[in-house]
């Protein structure tokens, strides 16, 4: 049986294994009943335990003896673990057969550096997965599985792969989510006039009331700039720390809204998207109070731009128009007949 690893690690066969020192965790699959170690590193051979494994399909074993410039797999993976792991995230610091998870510390949007990922995955003897960046993760959830590959690694590599981690700051983070106080206005004669009645604010107010914000009041204005204006400074007064204005958001003659919030004092203001649904969405801010402007298509949609767009402003970022550029990757909803967003490829 040939050894791919150094000099350090011994091949013996196990019946002469007796009295030695396990240099790794073996794994023990009995389907439907059990999986994980049946023997864990640092365990000295018994008489006993060689049937045991040999059951596990075990007939030789490695020996470990580490030189310098060696790292066994538990050891890298606790330092690549620690060099990893920023704000709001923590992890088990006990390794598993070279394997530790990162989870989330509480409730929040999961942020990775995506280049810096590729790049530590370059490293030979690296593995490290993560879910998708902006993601929304639970207190708990697991953000990253990673794992140094062989049993012994060079300590060189090592080295190499904790640089990049340590290069960028936050290379796993999740912010935590703001609750802010929301104003809501919702524009359109025909909702104001009441010949039709409103669908907007039972959607936006579930919404919201998800990520825990507390509403202060929905107003109604019609199609007139002034009038949406009027409404949006009046919850900027009285302390709106976000505004959701819904309606008249596209480019028909009628469809005033995006006008009427510059008119109210928004600044850095960026239309349109490459997300669909969802191209006639709006982002900007008074101060440091967003505002966001919701095309129709929140009402025909369970999943749109909003859903990608909201957990991000509520976790303090703001939207440039490069954001919204970089969302064109992954931004088609593919209308599924049954809607199982986030657990899909929309805004992936």
């Amino acid at each position: 049986m040939a050894n791919k690893f150094k000099s350090s690690a011994t091949v013996i066969p196990v019946d002469q294994s007796v009295g030695t020192i396990l240099a790794h965790d073996i794994t023990e699959i009995r389907p439907g009943q059990f999986k994980g170690p049946a023997f864990k590193k640092g365990h000295i051979i018994r008489e006993g335990d060689v049937p045991h494994l040999r059951r596990v399909g075990k007939e030789h074993l490695y020996v470990l003896h580490l030189e310098p410039g060696e790292v066994h797999e538990d050891d890298a993976a606790l330092r690549l673990a620690t060099a990893l792991a920023g704000r709001g995230v923590f992890f088990d610091p006990h390794p598993s057969e070279g394997k530790i998870q990162l989870k989330a510390s509480h409730r929040g949007l999961f942020k990775v550096d995506v280049p810096a990922l590729t790049r530590i995955n370059l490293v030979p003897d690296i593995s490290c997965s993560a879910r998708h960046t902006n993601s929304v993760v639970e207190k708990g959830d697991v953000i990253c599985g990673l794992r140094a590959i062989p049993l012994i690694i060079d300590e060189e590599n090592l080295q190499a792969a904790e640089k990049i981690a340590l290069s960028v700051d936050d290379f796993f983070s999740v912010k935590p989510f703001l609750a802010p106080r929301c104003g809501i206005v919702i524009t359109g004669n025909e909702v104001f006039s009441g010949l039709i009645d409103d669908k907007f604010a039972p959607i936006i107010r579930k919404k919201l009331q998800d990520y825990d914000c507390s509403i202060m009041g929905i107003a109604f204005a019609p199609d007139d700039r002034e009038r949406i204006a009027s409404e949006i400074n009046r919850f900027l007064q009285a302390g709106a720390e976000m505004i959701v204005v819904a309606g008249g958001m596209s480019v028909d003659p009628d469809d005033i809204t995006r006008v009427a919030i510059a008119d109210a004092g928004a600044k850095d203001v960026v239309y349109g998207t490459p997300v669909l649904p969802g191209a006639m969405f709006l982002y900007g801010r008074f101060g440091d109070v967003p505002v966001m402007g919701l095309p129709a298509c929140v009402l025909f949609f369970r999943a749109t731009v909003l859903d990608l767009i909201l957990p991000r402003v509520l976790a303090g970022e703001r939207i440039t128009r490069e954001d919204l550029a970089a969302m064109a990757h992954g931004g088609l909803c593919l209308e599924c007949k049954t809607c199982h967003f986030p657990r899909c490829s929309f805004g992936k």
